[in-house]
Order: structure tokens, then sequence, then C-alpha cells
């Protein structure tokens, strides 16, 4: 069944390095001891912390041969947190794509659970899209380019990896930039395999960040390739626009950014949705087919959603013509959490059974 894993899975620790192997797969990666760990971030400093992931902090490190690094160190508190480290390193071991993050080891030592990642040094999407200090480094020709490379890794983990992968956790944060602004998809704790030819899953743990969860999983707990594509789109409004789908939450009006945005498309007045910064400079009609685009993938029923393969085709030619798009799940309501900073958000896990939740920092 999709999201199950093969029980086959296995992590071992030998000779200097991780090998990570399942019934058809096999790989593995440089294993770095917990002392090395420690002197290359300082003991884990707070100097060097560059923000929080999925399932704790991030921080930059320098290996004695003066490689730079990324180490994702797992909150210890985390009930969880072995099993998001074993699920990311079995994954990402085996995933390889110029948009995918790359993961160069890991320790698992004194009660530490490490993942050693390439360091990239523009550090998250949100860091720059958010903040209006430096929103203005994102002029339109390099959040075209990021969001292609987002669309096309997330195509490769669909439909081209050998794996077949759902993110599950799709979101500004989560995209890391490296020096020449070119985004890499990370954060694979809660991403799942899923088997070819079966559609979607259930699951009575919903893990997510709110505001980019579908509807069907975040209120009954089905994923599939298009949960990820419903995330995408929110993330498309929110680089078109340069501001977060939750900063424009209003409870008493319902307003978020997939409501303003879908009101102001089928207004005629798509352009006031653009970035004010960029809306002089960018080419509109390029500009208005991506707020079409966008609110394709957002729609309510997932059947209704393009496919990664479908919406890097829809970039690729402006001569495909576009399906009007039906009204995306503005109107569905979850409890609020906003994010604390611009480079943490918030997770929320409930049980799909009885819709009960509660809020977990990323």
């Amino acid at each position: 069944m999709l999201g199950n894993r093969d029980c086959s899975q296995s992590i071992d620790f030998r000779d200097g390095c991780i090998h990570a192997r399942n019934q058809d797969n096999s790989g593995e990666m440089h294993y770095f001891n917990l002392r090395t760990m420690q002197a290359a971030t300082n003991n884990f400093s707070d100097a060097n912390k560059l923000g929080e992931g999925g399932f704790g902090p991030v921080y930059k490190g320098k290996l004695i041969d003066g490689k730079e690094i990324a180490v994702k160190r797992l909150s210890m508190k985390s009930k969880q947190g072995l099993e998001e480290f074993k699920n990311e390193v079995l994954l990402i071991v085996k995933l390889q794509h110029k948009h995918l993050v790359r993961l160069l080891g890991c320790c698992l030592e004194g009660g530490e659970k490490l993942l050693v990642y390439e360091y990239m040094a523009n550090t998250s999407l949100d860091a720059f899209l958010f903040d209006p200090a430096k929103s203005g480094i994102l002029d339109w020709a390099k959040r075209t380019n990021i969001l292609n490379g987002i669309a096309r890794g997330l195509l490769y983990l669909h439909e081209d990896s050998r794996l077949k992968i759902i993110h599950r956790d799709m979101k500004a944060s989560n995209v890391l930039l490296d020096d020449d602004m070119n985004p890499k998809i990370s954060d694979f704790g809660t991403a799942r395999i899923y088997k070819k030819g079966i559609e979607e899953a259930n699951t009575n743990r919903v893990v997510g960040t709110y505001g980019y969860m579908a509807p069907e999983y975040a209120m009954e707990g089905q994923f599939s390739v298009k949960s990820d594509v419903y995330s995408f789109g929110v993330l498309m409004l929110e680089i078109i626009s340069g501001k977060k789908n939750m900063g424009f939450y209003h409870p008493e009006h319902g307003e978020s950014l997939l409501s303003i945005a879908w009101r102001l498309w089928n207004e005629g007045k798509g352009l006031e949705l653009i970035d004010q910064t960029l809306v002089d400079t960018c080419p509109r009609s390029q500009a208005l087919r991506l707020i079409h685009i966008a609110l394709l993938c957002v729609q309510e029923d997932p059947s209704e959603r393009p496919t990664m393969s479908m919406v890097v085709l829809m970039f690729g030619s402006s001569s495909i013509n576009l399906p009007r798009p039906l009204a995306p799940p503005f109107s569905v309501r979850r409890p609020i959490f906003s994010d604390q900073s611009t480079t943490s958000g918030t997770m929320i896990r409930f049980s799909a059974s009885d819709q009960s939740s509660t809020s977990a920092s990323t």
C-alpha cells in the first residue's frame, strides 16, 4: 500500500560509510563521528545556527579540509525523530537531481541524530521572499527560474525517480538557494514512497505545515502526488506576490492569499496580486498566466489539479490553452498558527480519525 515502507529497508553503519538498502536499490554515503560534527559547528553554537528545519535546528559547519556543510540536528525531544532520520537517509541517498539538496552523510551517536548536507550559501527561499530588505534581490527572472526549478524537482520525485516520492511538506522554507539562486528542494523527513498504479493513500498521522496542506490531506489524511501539486500552487502564489499565505489571513473575513488571488483573477485584476516591486518590470501576460496555473494547482478537487509534468509543460509553452480553474478551498477553516520567523514555520499533527490537533515548531 502507498506510504508503507518495505520491511527489508535498513541502514548499516560500517567501514566509515552508511549503507541504506532495500529490495531493489542500494546506496551509501559518509558516516561522520560526533566529535567531527562538534568541531565543525563549534559545538552547535548559536552563532553557527542557520535556522530551523523540519525536525530541529540547522547549523553551518566547516570540515577540517575547509569544505562547508549544513548540519541538521534532529530534536532529542521528538518521539518521531529516529523514524524521520532513517526515512530521510533511506530516501535521499537514492535520489539524485540538480534541484534536490544533496545529503553528504549522517551521524547517529551519543543520542544525537545528525544529517549532513551540502551547504547552500543563500539559505532558504523564505529568508529572501518574505524579508523586505532582501526580496528585491529576487527579480522576476530569478523568481521564474526558481519556480521552474522547483517544478522540475517535484516532477523528478513524482515521475522520474526510481522510488516515486510524495514530499508532503513543500513550502518556501524547504526550498534552499545556491550561490546562483537556483532552487533545491530539501527536508525529506516526512516524504513517502508510493507505488505505481496507486493513486492515493490514507494516514492517521498528518504531518505538514498548515497553509500549504491540501484540504483532503489536512481534513481526511488522504495524500497523493496531487497533495504536492496543491502545496506547489500555494508556493507559486507566494513567489508571485511576495506575501505569505498565512500572513494574509483575517479570521473575521476568511481572507487568505488564495481567496484574494481567486477574487482578483475573477475580477480581471490579477496584476494587483503581483509583488508591487516587480509589477512594472515583469512581463504581465506571463505573470497572469502563472497566476492562472497556480489557481489550477490549488483547486479543491485533486482530480482537477494538473500533474507536475503538465505544470512543466504549461510553464514551457504559452500555446497550451489553460482550462478555467474552479474555486480553491479557501473556505475550509482549520486552527491558525502564525510563523514566528522567516526561517521557521508551523507544523501541525493530528489524527484524521478525531481531527484533534497540536502544533510543533518546524
